[in-house]
């Protein structure tokens, strides 16, 4: 991430803040559709979000945290999104085979277990292992004590744990 482009995105260059989301792209709906866990709902939350950040920008008060500032706006327009519809979304396996980061049964069994936790769970596992951030970086992007994430996170490991070792039948809780 160039700090440069951040800077002039935050003055409104629009060009500097396409550049800047161009980057991220992958990244974000990747997120998303763990989240919503389909094409459609998730394509909404990137645009959501990107509208969102578009429209805020100038209130980042640190450059160098953009891409966790961003990462923040999706994940609560996912929420957001899922409250709305008040539904649990299911798999859609016919996107999954077309997904490149979801090559194998055991992923799959992996994404269908990190849906079935919480919210608070779900976040602190996709944060955390698929993104590679540090516990303190989650903390502030999730408004809660470096502790609580470190417990949120031992407690998500644990319940995925069972998941996956229990076999069908804590599959079909999650169903």
């Amino acid at each position: 991430m160039d700090i440069h482009t951040v800077k002039k995105a935050m003055k409104g260059n629009e060009k500097a803040f396409e550049k800047l989301i161009k980057q991220e792209s992958t990244k974000l709906y990747k997120t998303a559709f763990i989240y919503v866990r389909n094409k459609e709902d998730a394509l909404d939350v990137l645009q959501d979000t990107v509208c969102k950040a578009f429209i805020s920008i100038g209130t980042l008060k640190q450059p160098e945290y953009f891409s966790t500032w961003l990462m923040k706006i999706l994940i609560r327009t996912a929420f957001e999104l899922l409250r709305k519809k008040k539904k649990a979304v299911a798999m859609e396996s016919a996107f999954l085979e077309n997904v490149s980061f979801v090559q194998k049964e055991n992923d799959l069994d992996l994404v269908r277990a990190i849906s079935g936790l919480s919210e608070n769970y779900q976040t602190v596992i996709l944060l955390f292992y698929y993104h590679d951030l540090p516990i303190r970086t989650i903390s502030d992007m999730m408004e809660k004590p470096e502790n609580t994430v470190k417990t949120y996170l031992r407690r998500a490991k644990a319940e995925l744990k069972a998941a996956l070792e229990g076999g069908k039948d804590h599959e079909q809780k999650l169903v």
